[in-house]
């Protein structure tokens, strides 16, 4: 049976109710990650002798008529490298972490294993997970399925790969420059990037092994190819971590939108700051068509007020770089405050500026932050989401020669800086929303298009539901599949 072709909600139903054995889907997935895995590089830790004795373990529970299962009970699926799983290695692909071998488990995984979920293995990412490619030179470079030669995103590139390809039904994934979204978008799967908070990112590196405390932007969330396995994998997921879970509970509005024409959808489909490549757009403008031809109300002019891509972006990457500095040493540092002395506009000097920010300068761009936040509420008093591209390009070639600042990115025949490819991501980064990425018809080259989609805080439900009205329009057979490697 293709039990890749199933979601991981079907596959738990059928193991629960005695149709096929954890058993049985586990060797599947196993047998799918031996076979694709060595042309791609996806699954960079593989336990399959371990994921066997759980999923025998899951049967065994089947048959005693054991009462209470967890929603994912006997399904397999591997988790992002960066997070923690005790007794598992946990590198983030920096080489200083190559022996780092877990003591603990991250709150986030342990919520998917205490639902049932079995770990087959971990996937590849970029390093610390601070690039939109998934290289290290611990494990090598992760490829695109639908063109090797290109990269298929991250820092979560191994998990979008790996679902796309079926050696998963479910990932783990976190996001805190597009890292959940810009890979599903270049490999053609879901990735839901929640509301900042909503789901625990303690265990998680960055930051640094052990670490308590919060860390600011970043975010944890589900990837599949299946929107209802989004949805179930958020309802293992949400919640306050174990500190503040005394005092409060979640309590996620309900996503029951049965029409599309019931529903206000602004678009956002370009902007002079950072324009997107032609094929981008055209994929946003052919969804803007079939909304409009489905008695949506829609809007291309509606933004938030006083919310512009320049100003947002010029936060959100303020900020981003005081949280990316975070853990760089002193020596490291004083170059940046150094550097920051000037006040030029290119990236390499806006990160010297945010890594060297004092707390007050911190404080003040934190209340920008919060007026832009309040901003973006009062526009979905008036639009229920927003839609714009997850990056201003497609899928691009492999590109690890040189330091991200020096790199460039060609879109319509024009050089844009290399980490202008997180300016749409950081709409939603910023302003702590959550944001869906939708697979939608490839480009003229063949290559996985997609679109990002905005919500309210909180509003991941009605997200998913979205997702799903749209999807019987565009995928009614299910997402599309990659041609397999050559095993010659």
């Amino acid at each position: 049976m293709d039990f890749h072709t199933l979601s991981s909600l079907e596959l738990a139903r059928g193991i629960r109710t005695g149709r096929f054995t954890s058993v049985a889907v586990t060797e599947h997935f196993i047998a799918r990650i031996e076979r694709l895995n060595p042309a791609l590089n996806a699954v960079v830790v593989f336990r399959p002798d371990k994921a066997l004795e759980l999923a025998r373990q899951a049967d065994q529970a089947v048959a005693r008529g054991d009462t209470g299962l967890g929603a994912l009970h006997g399904v397999p699926m591997t988790i992002k490298e960066t997070w923690e799983i005790e007794g598992w290695p946990t590198t983030a692909g920096h080489e200083k972490l190559r022996d780092h071998v877990s003591p603990r488990t991250a709150p986030a995984v342990q919520r998917l294993m205490d639902a049932g979920a079995i770990v087959v293995g971990k996937t590849n990412v970029p390093e610390f997970a601070g690039d939109l490619q998934s290289y290290n030179t611990i494990y090598g470079t992760t490829a695109n399925p639908w063109n090797p030669a290109l990269t298929p995103g991250g820092s979560s590139g191994g998990a979008a790969v790996a679902l796309v390809t079926g050696m998963t039904s479910l990932e783990l994934g976190s996001d805190i420059g597009g890292s959940i979204r810009t890979p599903a978008a270049f490999c053609g799967v879901y990735g839901l990037k929640p509301t900042y908070g909503l789901v625990p990112v303690r265990g998680h590196i960055p930051g640094p092994p052990g670490a308590l405390a919060r860390r600011d932007i970043g975010v944890a969330g589900p990837m599949a190819r299946h929107l209802d396995d989004l949805e179930l994998a958020l309802d293992e997921l949400a919640g306050p971590d174990t500190d503040m879970a005394a005092g409060w509970r979640i309590d996620l509005p309900a996503g029951d939108t049965r029409e599309l024409s019931d529903l206000r959808v602004a678009f956002w489909l370009d902007d002079d700051y950072c324009p997107v490549q032609a094929d981008v757009k055209a994929g946003l403008e052919t969804i803007l068509s079939l909304l409009q031809a489905r008695g949506c109300q829609t809007d291309t002019r509606a933004r938030p007020d006083s919310v512009n891509l320049p100003d947002s972006d010029q936060l959100y990457y303020h900020m981003l770089a005081g949280v990316m500095a975070s853990e760089l040493p002193p020596a490291m540092l004083d170059k940046f405050r150094r550097a920051a002395k000037t006040d030029a506009d290119d990236y390499r000097s806006r990160f010297a500026r945010g890594a060297s920010q004092s707390h007050a300068q911190w404080l003040q761009h934190n209340e920008k932050r919060a007026r832009l936040q309040a901003n973006w509420a009062d526009f979905f008093r008036h639009h229920d989401f927003m839609i714009c591209p997850v990056a201003n390009a497609l899928p691009f070639p492999h590109d690890h020669s040189q330091p991200f600042t020096d790199r460039v990115l060609r879109v319509n025949g024009q050089d844009q800086p290399y980490m202008s490819i997180t300016v749409w991501a950081g709409l939603a980064g910023i302003a702590g929303l959550p944001a869906l990425t939708i697979p939608i018809s490839p480009g003229e080259n063949g290559l996985p298009r997609a679109i990002q989609v905005i919500a309210p805080a909180w509003h991941e439900k009605p997200l998913i539901q979205f997702g799903r009205l749209l999807a019987a329009r565009i995928h009614p057979h299910g997402l599309p599949w990659p041609d397999e490697p050559d095993e010659s």
